[in-house]
């Protein structure tokens, strides 16, 4: 009988053990190895590409992280984002958030194409746009994570659900929050995720509200550092000067580290949407403060938040299609 008690309680183990460490689920249905035997190089693909990018233009590393996060905002995260306008499809691209400043399509199409010559309609474009998120963040120095997989390709896009859904540089701290919330994310995921902005550049478009008529009263945002504030105005004039850009951090722009949030205390957030994070609210202050004392802290929360963007809302099983051309749907 002892023997029989063992040998159960070793085969349970040999069952539990594959579930834990090798085919975890995320949501229910997103697995790390979910490719393993039919693109087992998916991973490697991935990354090649998008450290051949990244090497030519370090800036690319910030324009893929946010594709994701644009993607993942509107439907969830279904390659939505990538679609061109055609037929029945307006595409996401010409949404206010997105025009003239969405970028990084080239790479994405350059990864699908080596991904359709190695494993032909297999990988999903969505699980493209997460594994080059992952990827870039480790290719600037951040953390890695294990990317659960298996989404699937939306047949539609929303220019509606990317106008409403994703936050506004100009928007208020309660504003973003809510529109996170409704993601299934919390503060604590958007100050952490708000950290990509250590990476990257923004456009005069998106902060010269800061620097001329922050209420609508003809003056500048106070909570603006004054010498920072004079540096950017001679960059970004009243009018005019839309596409010229600004570093996100003033500190390390190419490097994914914890300086934006120390930025963030000396009042020197470029968007009104990083500075609202330390001015408007005390628990994502105290989150500013405790990731700007420990990177640490900073790189294992930021990990967790992407797992958990990469699964709202996923299209599995039946859902969706996987798209052989990335603009597209298939005919």
């Amino acid at each position: 009988m002892a023997r029989l008690t063992s040998f159960l309680l070793l085969l349970s183990l040999l069952c539990f053990v594959p579930l834990c460490l090798c085919d975890k689920s995320y949501g229910g249905k997103l697995f790390p190895s979910f490719y393993g035997h039919s693109c087992p190089q998916v991973n490697e693909i991935v990354r090649s590409v998008v450290a051949n990018a990244v090497a030519r233009e370090t800036r690319m590393a910030a324009s893929l992280l946010r594709l994701h996060f644009h993607d993942c905002f509107v439907q969830g995260c279904d390659g939505s984002l990538l679609l061109d306008s055609s037929g029945r499809i307006v595409s996401e691209k010409n949404s206010n958030p997105n025009s003239r400043s969405a970028r990084g399509f080239d790479v994405v199409d350059q990864i699908k194409a080596e991904l359709e010559k190695q494993c032909p309609g297999t990988v999903s474009c969505a699980d493209v746009l997460t594994l080059a998120a992952r990827d870039s963040s480790v290719l600037t120095g951040g953390p890695s994570w294990v990317v659960p997989l298996g989404r699937r390709d939306s047949r539609s896009a929303s220019l509606s659900g990317s106008n409403n859904n994703i936050p506004a540089p100009n928007n208020t701290f309660q504003t973003i929050l809510s529109k996170f919330n409704r993601q299934g994310l919390d503060v604590t995921d958007l100050v952490a995720l708000s950290g990509s902005h250590t990476i990257g550049f923004s456009r005069c478009t998106s902060f010269r509200q800061r620097l001329y008529n922050q209420s609508g009263n003809g003056r500048p945002d106070m909570t603006l550092e004054q010498s920072f504030a004079a540096n950017l105005r001679q960059r970004c004039p009243r009018s005019g000067g839309d596409q010229i850009l600004s570093v996100l951090d003033i500190i390390s722009a190419a490097k994914f580290d914890n300086s934006y949030f120390k930025n963030l205390i000396e009042n020197m957030g470029l968007l009104n949407s990083d500075q609202v994070l330390f001015s408007s609210n005390e628990k994502s202050r105290e989150l500013v403060k405790k990731y700007a004392e420990d990177q640490g802290e900073f790189f294992e929360q930021f990990a967790k938040s992407m797992i958990k963007m990469g699964n709202i809302s996923p299209l599995t099983g039946s859902s969706g299609e996987i798209r052989k051309n990335c603009r597209k749907i298939n005919s």
